[in-house]
């Protein structure tokens, strides 16, 4: 048994995002093996019924507030362009949380730092520098080879101020994550193509893939006839944004001219003015904010469509919409890094008219929605059941020196 140090950037629980999801299905499985003590960062709509969930199967739970504000954010901004180092880290960086680490270590010896996505890792780092001997060993669990976030975006930006600072951004991150891939005893990913893009293959990496409990999510009982098209995420994350504003410009106006009353649903946390504004300039268009429960809009779904142009990793979104068996219409960024079978348990399409064609065939074909629904249920039980595949955690930290 190993005692582990977690450390997480968001509070794994609720279910409500994929990084929080596969923090929380790999500490249940790693709470059965080992002793795992979990940090983790806090924001204001954070519960206490949240964090007692957690204690469960944690030895203990620490939190730190995460600060945010546009003069932090300013400040990031400035010392990332002076130093050459990510904004993205240089924004994360608190002293609340280097306080505790210091507690934390002084307190006992771990054996294990493991530190979940790229933006925690410099607390890892910052702990082993913390420790007395024995010297714990480091896993970092990258999810997702991040540079490629703001490349891609930098790859459809039209202003070139933005497009500048996105492709600045890739070149700090890209530099910053080769560093890290030699500075951790064991580094994992949730996807082959983000392993790749770093070149670690012959590095101690591995591949992983986010994974979800199909008991805990049960088959969506959908309305007769349901005709909503429904998108489901964060609206804060700018990739996100970025592939509803696309849709609702440029695909849902087609799928209107062969299906008129067709609806627009956009469900997600802190949506933008741009897409607040949707309803005003695209008829039949519904954006709803954070909803605590999704079911109720999910059972109108005809086509859940994941319109991304830019991620790095894999969407959690499909595999939760295939458990709730609900069909999905993707780009091919969007379902990247996953397991499918085109026209079996999904539909993939890239141009603005392949979208639209894709998601008026949905809605005007109830037998391949229900091929669709049924045979993605079955593939999520297949092959992304954390019960059957977190396995491979036990072998990766068998493998640490």
């Amino acid at each position: 048994m190993a005692r582990i140090l977690f450390l997480t950037q968001v509070l794994p629980y609720p279910l409500d995002s994929g990084a929080k999801i596969r923090a929380y299905y790999v500490l249940r499985h790693l709470s059965h093996r080992h002793e795992v003590t979990l940090v983790s960062f806090v924001r204001p709509d954070d519960r206490p019924e949240s964090v007692a969930h957690l204690q469960q199967f944690c030895r203990a739970v620490h939190s730190v507030p995460m600060r945010r504000s546009l003069l932090r954010d300013a400040r990031a901004g400035s010392i990332g362009l002076l130093t050459g180092r990510p904004i993205v880290i240089v924004r994360d960086e608190d002293r609340q949380m280097q306080r505790l680490l210091r507690q934390l270590m002084s307190a006992g010896p771990f054996d294990v730092v493991h530190a979940d996505q790229t933006s925690m890792a410099q607390y890892a780092l910052y702990a082993r520098a913390q420790a007395s001997h024995p010297t714990p060993r480091l896993l970092l669990d990258a999810h997702n080879a991040l540079y490629r976030i703001p490349q891609r975006l930098a790859s459809r930006e039209s202003n070139p101020l933005r497009r500048r600072l996105f492709r600045r951004e890739a070149r700090a991150l890209l530099r910053y994550e080769l560093d890290l891939l030699h500075r951790f005893d064991r580094v994992v990913f949730v996807a082959d193509q983000d392993r790749e893009a770093l070149q670690s293959a012959n590095l101690h990496s591995a591949v992983i893939p986010i994974c979800i409990d199909p008991a805990d999510k049960r088959l969506i009982e959908r309305v007769p006839d349901p005709g909503a098209i429904t998108h489901l995420g964060t609206m804060f994350w700018p990739p996100n944004v970025e592939g509803v504003l696309w849709f609702a410009r440029n695909v849902f106006p087609l799928v209107l001219e062969h299906l008129p009353d067709a609806r627009l649903v956009v469900v997600g946390k802190d949506p933008p003015q741009d897409v607040e504004d949707l309803p005003l300039k695209v008829r039949n268009v519904q954006v709803t904010g954070y909803v605590p429960d999704p079911a109720p809009y999910l059972a109108e779904t005809a086509a859940f469509i994941v319109p991304l142009h830019a991620a790095g990793g894999m969407r959690v979104k499909i595999v939760d919409a295939w458990c709730w068996g609900v069909p999905v219409v993707s780009t091919s960024i969007g379902a990247e890094g996953i397991a499918l079978e085109d026209g079996e348990n999904i539909l993939i399409a890239d141009t603005a008219a392949a979208f639209a064609q894709a998601v008026v065939r949905v809605l005007e074909d109830p037998a391949l929605g229900e091929r669709l629904r049924q045979n993605g249920r079955r593939w999520v039980e297949q092959h992304y059941n954390w019960r059957s595949t977190y396995t491979q955690w036990d072998e990766v930290y068998a493998q640490l020196p």
